[in-house]
């Protein structure tokens, strides 16, 4: 599997989300709505999620292993960086 595209949108508004990411894996299938959220103890990324009945949010789509996991938030936190850089720069 490869990350093929990563778009950024950002969140002007003050609060926890910062931006809202679409993933295009193997140039064949985009995963839309991936949160960039800044917690306690840094950045960190949410998977699309759909509120149930019993007011819990459960995941759409997500990663089944910390390793994919783990290449999905750091290239996802990095392409977030790269886009406050060039926002910076203009």
């Amino acid at each position: 599997m490869n990350i093929t595209d990563v778009r950024v949108r950002k969140i002007t508004k003050v609060g926890k989300m910062k931006a809202v990411v679409s993933i295009t894996l193997d140039n064949e299938f985009v995963v839309h709505d991936i949160k960039v959220i800044e917690g306690e103890k840094g950045l960190f990324i949410a998977m699309p999620s759909r509120k149930t009945a019993d007011g819990e949010y459960r995941d759409i789509a997500h990663p089944i292993n910390q390793a994919t996991r783990d290449i999905l938030e750091k290239t996802i936190l990095d392409k977030y960086q790269e886009s406050l850089e060039d926002s910076q720069e203009q």
